[in-house]
């Protein structure tokens, strides 16, 4: 278990020194506590909860109100590990004072230790402003969910020169406005290593290779629980959904048939007490 919580120094420490971070999303409390407990460097409270909880098809219906309520949750269940907030569609997009307004309920209501938020170049200004309220901001470029519409769907990003060189741009930008790290989604590993060495800051992976500074994964693929679908870059480290299915049909069996509740599952009366209750229901 985490004993003290990181923050953006020993994060870059990390990466100066090439030590991998390793981090993983969670949405509710006991999720937060067993990736505190298996010592996460951080955990994500990702918009991918619209799928992973909600059941959307995507991210697009998630809610700030939505996101803070997981983040609050997340938050009681690791106190003592960093966590992101991750910016729900039209959270910060339509005005540099919406975003700035809306990292702040991070942070207020909350309590996460930065917010996390999709685009390059477009979305500068409000990394900025952000930056200037006195928040830490991550940029994620890639594949960017929110934006998968204009990608074609949740399709891997950079696989052109052309497109490889307009996303190193982006991480560039992303950098200069003063973003603490970066996470780049579903891109080469080759895309990502330039990345990686171009900028100062970390440079996280999902989906981009082995060379990044760090790993993030869905709590969901990790423990084998999201059934929809299952992208390229999972490696499921176990099989919840399974177990589950299989403890429920078991438990359904067990009551059918008259084998649960046992004995030992119920409550004794205090000794005598039966034989006084028949007595005053006569």
């Amino acid at each position: 278990m985490n004993g003290k919580k990181l923050n953006r120094w020993e994060l870059q420490k990390m990466k100066d020194s090439n030590e991998k971070a390793v981090w993983i999303t969670a949405y509710d409390y006991w999720n937060a506590s067993f990736a505190q407990k298996a010592g996460m460097d951080m955990i994500l409270v990702g918009d991918s909860l619209g799928m992973c909880v909600y059941g959307y098809e995507g991210t697009i219906p998630v809610t700030m109100d939505q996101c803070i309520y997981h983040c609050e949750a997340v938050r009681r269940g690791a106190k003592n590990t960093f966590i992101i907030g991750d910016m729900p569609f039209l959270s910060y997009q339509v005005s540099i004072e919406g975003a700035v307004l809306n990292a702040g309920r991070f942070h207020k209501e909350a309590g996460v230790d930065a917010i996390k938020l999709e685009g390059g170049k477009r979305v500068c200004p409000q990394i900025r402003a952000i930056c200037d309220g006195g928040m830490l901001v991550m940029g994620h470029i890639g594949l960017t969910p929110q934006s998968s519409g204009q990608l074609g769907g949740f399709k891997a990003q950079g696989r052109t020169a052309d497109a490889a060189y307009e996303l190193i741009e982006d991480a560039k930008a992303i950098q200069e406005e003063g973003a603490f790290a970066l996470l780049v989604e579903a891109v080469p590993p080759e895309v990502c290593n330039i990345i990686r060495k171009t900028l100062t800051i970390p440079v996280y992976s999902i989906g981009a290779g082995i060379d990044a500074d760090g790993q993030l994964m869905i709590s969901s693929d990790v423990a084998g629980v999201f059934q929809a679908f299952t992208p390229k870059f999972v490696k499921k480290y176990a099989n919840l959904a399974d177990q589950t299915i299989e403890a429920f049909s078991a438990y359904k069996q067990d009551v059918k048939k008259g084998k649960f509740p046992a004995l030992e599952h119920t409550y004794k009366m205090v000794d005598g007490e039966l034989e006084k209750l028949i007595t005053k229901l006569k």
